[in-house]
Order: structure tokens, then sequence, then C-alpha cells
């Protein structure tokens, strides 16, 4: 049985094993399969374009086996609810729309005649009463005196507004055509639309499908890592604060309200604002201040497992400050590490460290002058803030814009402003580098944090003053028995 090869677009990264499922239903859902035979003599399955889209839709590459008859698949991770993105899912979700309109169209119809029938009823005995008086007096005219011809007049005024109801029963009649026109077009695309769906229920295929993304979300969380290919379009979530600052979540555990955190400025900070929600934050409201007990350097702070891990202004000294106990749990020298401004990114700022957390655990990159400023890679403890294990990645610290970890690789920015890209990769499981062409767009053109949410799979950036996030694509290879 194959496993087909998933690409789907840039979006919130996660992964996902490819069911037989999808393998079997989904391509000719869409009507896109076809098999040949590969060069090695497995089989294939291939996709001949994309639908609908390279950056919205599914594309099957190929499915094969392994010497040792596994299935292998590489995913490049999908956003949830991805197929409501079919053309066929759009077609009928805009004439549900229709549908609806047409329904609120005839209630209001409905509701005005209601009305409208209650004030003729209401006026049905004073239109008696003028009926009858008129023919008295057209009867015998002499009894017509100036008192009742003003009575009559009184009375008349009274039904006036009659016209204006009966105007409106006119334009409804129209408008009742014109619903039942768009009916009778309705009707006739639902059925062709059933000719094309053939036997299958179109609720049904959604919830096949969204229990398909379900399941492969299911799986991608399992499965963890992978590497960076894209990075997706800017994100402003607000904008508040100076030129310069970070904003973050917990890069590890949710809370129950999935708190946000900001700080504002490089230098000598100690105000922390903490975001009941990521809706209060845009708001700007419901926040409670944390007061640190020591100032911040730099804009590369994280929050990790509910503990604030921030440089020691004019130090090399780590802090780990625990939120909910508003207490230092501990402090340690990253030795050698440059501070200060000493080897900053090429923004400065007094960016020479920067803490990060990825899958794998809590980081610092830096670099000192034993490195000869190129940037140094260091996992820590996140109880003792011991170093345990470093490298050097011999990429020069001043020349890189920002930097984040993605699966214990780290991706540097070639620069700060506008036309930055991802330049450089270093891989800590194999002590390889390469260089990288990864665009994104710098939309306010000056970056002065970048960090990437293990748990969300999202870039937090703050840029001039603006806070943005950016979703990625990871590559992924997965096996799996069967």
């Amino acid at each position: 049985m194959s496993v087909p090869m998933l690409k789907i677009g840039a979006v919130l990264s996660t992964m996902a094993m490819v069911t037989n499922w999808m393998s079997q239903t989904l391509p000719s859902l869409v009507g896109l399969n076809g098999t040949v035979i590969s060069p090695e003599g497995t089989h294939e399955r291939i996709v001949s374009g994309l639908y609908p889209g390279s950056e919205e839709g599914w594309q099957v590459y190929s499915t094969a086996s392994d010497p040792d008859g596994r299935c292998v698949c590489t995913v490049v991770a999908p956003a949830r609810n991805l197929c409501k993105q079919d053309p066929r899912s759009r077609q009928l979700r805009l004439l549900t729309e229709q549908v609806q309109n047409v329904s609120q169209s005839m209630e209001v119809v409905d509701l005005r005649t209601s009305r409208d029938l209650q004030y003729v009823r209401d006026s049905e005995q004073l239109l008696r009463r003028v009926d009858g008086r008129l023919h008295t007096y057209a009867a015998n005219p002499r009894t017509l005196t100036a008192k009742g011809l003003q009575e009559l007049k009184g009375q008349m005024s009274q039904l006036r507004p009659l016209l204006s109801v009966v105007e409106q029963y006119r334009l409804d009649l129209q408008m009742l055509a014109n619903l039942r026109l768009e009916l009778l077009n309705l009707s006739i695309i639902l059925t062709a639309i059933q000719e094309e769906i053939g036997a299958y229920d179109y609720e049904e295929l959604q919830q096949r499908v969204l229990l398909l993304e379900t399941r492969l979300h299911s799986c991608m969380n399992k499965l963890g890592c992978g590497r960076l290919t894209a990075v997706s379009s800017p994100i402003t979530v607000r904008a508040s604060g100076s030129r310069f600052g970070s904003w973050m979540t917990d890069a590890m555990i949710p809370s129950s309200e999935s708190r946000v955190w900001s700080m504002d400025g490089y230098y000598k900070g100690r105000r922390v604002l903490e975001y009941r929600t990521m809706g209060d934050f845009t708001k700007g409201q419901n926040f409670v201040q944390h007061l640190l007990p020591h100032p911040w350097a730099g804009t590369g702070h994280v929050v990790y497992n509910g503990s604030l891990y921030y440089n020691k202004h004019q130090s090399n000294i780590l802090v780990q400050y625990h939120f909910r106990s508003r207490s230092v749990m501990v402090q340690r020298s990253l030795s050698g590490a440059g501070y200060n401004n000493t080897f900053p990114y090429s923004w400065g700022g007094s960016s020479d460290i920067d803490l990060m957390a990825d899958e794998t655990g809590l980081w610092a990159v830096y670099t000192s002058i034993q490195n000869a400023g190129n940037i140094m890679v260091s996992r820590l403890d996140p109880h003792s803030l011991e170093v345990l294990q470093s490298w050097d990645t011999g990429f020069p610290k001043r020349s890189a814009g920002e930097a984040f970890m993605i699966c214990g690789t780290l991706y540097v920015t070639n620069s700060h402003l506008a036309g930055a890209k991802v330049h450089f990769a270093y891989h800590t499981n194999s002590s390889t580098y390469e260089y990288t062409d990864i665009p994104f767009h710098n939309q306010y053109s000056h970056i002065s944090m970048m960090d990437y949410n293990p748990r969300e799979r999202a870039l937090y950036t703050w840029n001039n003053g603006h806070q943005v996030l950016y979703n990625v694509t990871l590559f992924h290879v997965i096996q799996s028995d069967g």
C-alpha cells in the first residue's frame, strides 16, 4: 500500500502521517490522481497539477517503498481546514450564502407583511365607518354638515398610511418574483453540482476531510521536527511600543488562557506586561505588570515553562524569573560571552546574547573574543542555566540581522532591514552548515527581535514598533511500517 507524498502550502507548520484514505480517496475526490511506474519499479501516484494552486492546494508527487518494504513519504505541513479552499467547496459556500440571503429576504417580507396586515385589520373598523358615512352622504347630501365633513376628513387622514402599505405590497410582489427567479437559478446550479459529485454527500465528504486533517495534525504534533523551507507573509497583530522590543508566548507549555508577554525597549528595561489572551494583547487591555529585580539588555528574551529567561543589563549573566512566584530562580554567567554591544546583531541594541527555545530545549546564541566574533550556539539546562553543549557556527554575528532555532537548527537572517532573507543554517545534530535562500517580507523595515515558538509553529517578530507573526513551512521525511 502506498503512502502519498504531500505538499501543502506555507502556513502554520505541523507534521502528519499520510493515511491510506488520503492515498486512495482524496486524489480521486479532487480528480487529480494517476498512476505510473517509477524507474526503480515502485508504484508512484502522481498528481499532474496543483489543486487549486501551489500556495494553497494539495499536491501528491509520489509514493514508494524502501528495500525493507516500508512506506516512505515526505511531508510539508498543512494548515487546518485547508480543504475548504477546494473551488467546489467555495462554490458551495457561495451557494449557501445565497440561499441564506434569500431566506433572510423572505423572512423580512414575511415580518413586514404580518405587521402591515395587522395594521390593515386594525383599520378595518374605521374603514367600515367611513364607508357607511360616505354611503349616507351619497344617498342624502343634505345630511352632510360642516362638522360632519371635518370629521370625515380626520378619518381619511387616519387611513392615509394605508396608501404606503399598498405601495409596499406592490414592491414586495416584485421582490418575491425576483426571489423566485433566484431560487430557480440556485436549483439549476445545485442540480449540476450534484451530478458532478455523483453519489457522494458533500457534508459527508467535508466531515471525512476534517477527520483526515485532524489525524494528520495529531500525527504531525507527535512527530515533531522538520527543516525550514518557507516563511509566510507577515501578519501584523498590533502596533505598539517603541522601535525596539520583544513579545512572546510560552515556548514550552500553553497557559490556560494563552498569555502574551511584552517587553518594550532594549536598554535597562524592567517592566514586563502580561496579557491574559492574544485578544487582550491586540486591544492593549487586561494585563498585569511584572517589575523585574534586574534590568534587561537587548531583546533576546524567551518565556519557557512559565519563566522568563533574559540577559542582565551590562553583563553576560543570564536570569531566570518565575512569573507565578514573581522571583528570580537562578542567575548564571555565560562564560566568555560578549555583552554591552561588543558582539551584537547588525542592528545593535545590546543584542549580544539571544536566548531562544525550540522543540529540543533552551538555547543561547552569542559570541566571544575567543571565537573571533563568530556565532556560538549553546544548549542550556533550563533549571541551572549551565551550558550542556556548544557549537561554533563560523558565521560572523555582526553580519546577522537576527537568528532563531527550529528543531536544533540555527537559522540566521542576512539583515534586519528590508530585503532580508534567511541566509544561513547551522545543524547542531550534525555540526554542519549550509547557505539558504528563504525570503520573507520585512514589512516595516527594521526587525529587532525574531524568535520561533515551537508550540505554535510561528515566528514572533518586533518590527519597528509593530508586533508581527510569520507562519513557517517545514519539510519532513517520515517512515512508517506497512
